[in-house]
This record gives C-alpha cells, structure tokens and sequence, in this order.
C-alpha cells in the first residue's frame, strides 16, 4: 500500500481495498481527493424465482444477497446516500462513470441529476457476445448503459480526444462501444471452479475509460471493487487506485489478481495529444537558432512557389510580405495556410519540410527538466 496527503487531510489509503460498506468508507476519505470514480452499483434486478435454459438447465443469474433490495425505494435511498459521498470525494476538475442495466440506470441517472453532477455522455456498451433469452418472451439483453458526468455543471474534466480517436484507427469515437462480455481466460475462477463475481466487467471496457478519461498518476476509486477489475487496469495504465468491498470472497479474489498486475513502462504509458497542447513554437525561432538563414529560400510542397527568409522571422514572396502562413495563403489564393506543413527547405540537395525543425525543438523542450 501507498499513501498520499490531501492538503488538510489523512493520507489516501492508495493502491489498497478497503473493507466494509462502501458509504461509509468513502466517508472516511479525505474530501476533494480523487479524480475519477467507477461504480459498478447493484442492478436490483428484482429476479422472481429460478431461471432456467431451454434445456432446464438453471442459468447462473444474479441472486446474491447484495443485488437484493426490498423496494424501489430503499435502492433509491442508497443510490443517493452513496452518490452524495462520491461527490464529496472527486476533486473540482473530477468525473464518475456509472455502469447499470435496464433495472436500475434510469433510476441512477435521475439520483445523479438530483445530485448537482453534470451528464456528459451515455454510453451503451453493446456486448458481442451477449448471453441469449433464454425464455424467448423479451428481446436479447445485448447491452448496458454506462453514464459519464462531470461533478459539476461547466466544471472542468479530463478528456483525452485524440487518444481515443486513436484507440478507433482515427476516427472519432462513438458513445456506443462494442466489446465482448468477459469469457475464456480473462473470466476469474474461485477455489471451486465457479465463475468468481456474477457481474465481472471486461478489462477492454476499463481500457478504454481511462485511457480516454484520467492521466497516469490520477486516482482513480471504484466503490463497488468486486474482483478488482478498475484497479487492475489502473495500475497497468499507471494510475493510482482505491477499491472499496465488502465482501471477503472477492476482496480475496481481487488481491490474488492484483498481486500479479504488472504496470506498462513510462514510454507505453504515454497516449496521442491535440496539437494544441503541443508547446507553441514561433518560426523565429529557427532563424535564431541558425536552423535557417536570412536570405535562404523557402519552398511550397506543390513546388509551385518560393518565398525568402527574413531576419524577423517573415517571409517574402512575389510581392508578398506576412507569416510563413499569411504568405502561403497568400500565394495559394487560400482562406487559411499551415506553413509549417506547406514550406520546405533544400539540405543537401532535398526538401525538408520545417515542421521538422519545429518538432526537434519539441522535443528538447519535453527533455528539459522540471
């Protein structure tokens, strides 16, 4: 276990499992401590009896006694008792995800309005591999819904787009994500062979929600631990994390999966950024830096124009004085021009474009210490 301060507070009981009822324990917690939050809440799926296959083989439903709430009402009281914890819990600049089924996310998703969070997304993880209706009286329950929301209205969150869009061979990324339940290896065994949790979440959900949603180093809590789904992929994903179960047997479980996580190296860690959170380079810089010359030419990737350096770190082209941008435009007869992607330069008999020079500057920036 490690442990980190709050400003004010006891130390965060980092990369551990917590025991016991999960409210209380996110209120032994230090306020505005955590960055994002993954619940995993009961369903109350409200099962009436045995459900069997067309074989009359029983299906190994949802029946233990933590889904089970006598009343809507009673569910209702709970999601808000816990929800309101979380809130305490996530730092200015924090988020939640709620996951749920047709049995209890509408109702989550009113407590979390009621709450004051700000709903972001709803995502329904459509699962390829869902298990079948066994009864053929209703359709296939093929997906879950899950519910991104910020602490607060316009409050700010973490989003990493363009690592996302990466995730999607460049596109951007959808709110609806299709990814098989968890089967085969990655579906967690107890001492006697059975299926470990009910309810177990695959990791290439988790994957996706914190690569697109914390940054190595966030702490990320998950007040409904199970068998540890949100922490083992926090801690390959470099993120710290706080699970909060009741339950020995999956407390148990989760400890013996988490002993064997091992974390991604530093480089691996590392995701696809917006070219706006690049640092800003000015092309000055690279005549003061003698990567170009006062007087040396410049010349457009079409090869159909050129433009001469000056010492102020303008260009000048057929009459046409400005920016490396303002000239290309110009030039092109454009609304608009990226002249670090349209000028290039001639070293050694070949074009060299000096968005080059630009990103070799970025890159000694990032190898500056702090």
């Amino acid at each position: 276990m490690t442990t980190s301060k709050t400003k004010g507070a006891a130390a965060l009981p980092l990369n551990t499992i917590l025991s016991g009822d999960c409210i209380d324990a996110m209120n032994s917690l230090p306020e505005a401590s955590i960055d994002l939050i993954f619940a995993d809440p009961p369903y109350n799926l409200q099962l009436k009896g045995d459900l069997h296959r067309p074989d009359n083989s029983q299906v190994d439903a949802v029946d233990d006694a933590w889904d089970q709430f006598s009343s809507f009402k009673v569910y209702d009281d709970f999601t808000t008792a816990w929800l309101k914890a979380a809130k305490r819990l996530l730092k200015p600049g924090g988020a939640i995800w709620v996951i749920g089924s047709y049995h209890n996310i509408f109702r989550v998703g009113a407590a979390l309005q009621n709450e004051g969070y700000w709903i972001l997304n709803d995502v329904v993880w459509r699962k390829s591999n869902p298990m079948p209706n066994f009864r053929g009286k209703r359709l296939t329950n093929a997906h879950e819904t899950m519910i991104w929301a910020s602490r607060d209205e316009g409050g700010k969150y973490t989003f990493n787009y363009e690592a996302l869009k990466s995730l999607n061979e460049g596109i951007q990324m959808r709110s609806d994500w299709v990814l098989p339940i968890c089967t085969g290896h990655e579906r967690l065994k107890n001492e006697e062979g059975d299926k470990a949790h009910p309810t177990q979440k695959p990791e290439s959900l988790l994957h996706r929600v914190l690569v697109g949603t914390t940054n190595p180093g966030d702490v990320v809590l998950d007040p409904f631990f199970g068998t540890g789904t949100t922490g083992a992929v926090a801690k390959m994903l470099g993120r710290d994390y706080i699970g909060i179960e009741r339950e020995a047997a999956y407390r148990k479980v989760a400890e013996k999966r988490l002993s064997k996580v091992r974390r991604f190296d530093r480089e691996a860690l590392q995701v696809s950024t917006s070219k706006r959170a690049e640092p800003r380079v000015p092309f000055g810089q690279l005549i003061e830096r003698g990567m170009l010359r006062p007087g040396e030419e410049l010349y457009s990737v079409n090869n159909r124009h050129k433009a001469k350096v000056r010492a102020d770190g303008t260009l000048i082209g057929d009459d046409v004085k400005g920016s490396i941008h303002q000239v290309g435009a110009a030039l092109e007869g454009a609304p608009s021009c990226n002249g670090w992607t349209y000028w290039c330069t001639k070293k050694d008999g070949k074009r060299v474009s000096i968005d080059l020079f630009r990103q070799q500057i970025r890159a000694e920036m990032a190898e500056r210490p702090n």
